[in-house]
């Protein structure tokens, strides 16, 4: 297990040299170590290779410059060296950031024996489960949990949030109200509100009232998400409204641009979409989105080859938005 996660850790191919060799990709990485701001940390650890502490911090600082596969590998001899709480958390994210499941749940499962108080093991257990698509095992963590502790407000939040990732939403709603009632925090206010929203729940204007009300910091996400409820129950002037106070409120907000520009095109308000969709784009131009728009736009209004152009535009920019491909496909049959 030590030698395969080794090999996790310094495979930096796509980082450095596509194809090379094992011993050139070392030498980069020798050279990318001697380096600040990683020199200081490679040099005391030269001088004391038995100290985890350095080995953890190093990966620290590696992940925080997103080296996350490089980082493996020291968050690996930290664990090796000492094997406990608190070398084991950033060697379990680590392996999640780097999409290695499996090896997490290994070290979970040993950590929860060794540390069986430590509900942390057990939580991140589930979502390393819920990573691996092993829904079914991951909600069985979840539910022990609460039945240790009907109150844990997190415990709450990740099983509401996988239950609507698996489109079980009623289910998912509960365990969220659940959690916002233990603990009314803004992250699970917000996705609180979020799933209020895209179920056209009433409820979602007074969840953002009351998130606003507390943190102004919170505008835009909240009023933001009670356009998207008035645009999805098609009170169109209160849906402009909100995304227009969004705007108002950072003009570089691309996704209230968006979403504005759809409540128009719903209203068959073609030019003044085509302006709005088009502000995204200048806000953003790698939004893919602005360009499908302007494109749909357009074929709405019966002018193909501007359509076309920006149909084409958005799939280059997004190459698995099949709803720009097939419109391509469309327009060229025509």
């Amino acid at each position: 297990m030590i030698q395969r996660w080794k090999t996790i850790g310094y495979c930096l191919l796509g980082l450095f040299i596509a194809g090379c060799k094992q011993d050139s990709t070392e030498d980069k990485i020798s050279q990318l170590l001697s380096k600040p701001p990683y020199a200081g940390l490679t040099d005391s650890i030269k001088a004391a290779p038995q100290n985890a502490d350095l080995y953890l911090a190093r990966g620290m600082r590696l992940s925080q410059n997103d080296l996350h596969e490089l980082a493996t590998a020291d968050y690996e001899k930290a664990w090796q060296l000492m094997p406990a709480e608190g070398t084991a958390i950033p060697f379990i994210s680590n392996l999640m950031l780097v999409d290695l499941p499996d090896s997490a749940i290994n070290l979970l499962k040993l950590c929860i024996e060794k540390y069986p108080d430590n509900t942390t093991f057990r939580r991140r257990l589930s979502e390393a489960y819920a990573q691996a698509d092993s829904s079914e095992k991951a909600l069985d963590q979840y539910n022990q949990l609460l039945a240790k502790d009907s109150l844990d407000f997190e415990t709450w939040y990740e099983k509401g949030t996988l239950l609507v990732r698996l489109h079980d939403t009623a289910a998912g709603l509960q365990a969220l109200e659940r959690s916002y009632a233990l603990q009314p925090i803004n992250y699970t206010g917000l996705s609180l509100a979020n799933l209020y929203a895209n179920t056209r729940n009433a409820k979602t204007l007074e969840l953002c009232d009351a998130l606003i009300a507390r943190d102004t910091t919170y505008f835009n996400e909240a009023t933001f998400l009670k356009g998207v409820y008035y645009s999805d129950t098609k009170q169109y002037a209160a849906a402009l409204e909100q995304f227009e106070a969004c705007i108002k409120r950072d003009w570089k907000y691309t996704d209230a641009y968006i979403e504005k520009g759809i409540v128009l095109y719903d209203q068959k308000q073609y030019s003044k979409a085509i302006e709005t969709f088009r502000l995204a784009a200048t806000v953003s131009n790698t939004s893919a989105d602005a360009y499908y728009w302007i494109a749909r736009c357009f074929e709405a209004i019966h002018q193909n080859e501007e359509a076309l152009d920006n149909y084409r535009r958005a799939l280059s920019l997004d190459k698995n938005l099949e709803d720009a491909r097939d419109a391509i496909k469309r327009l060229k049959d025509k």
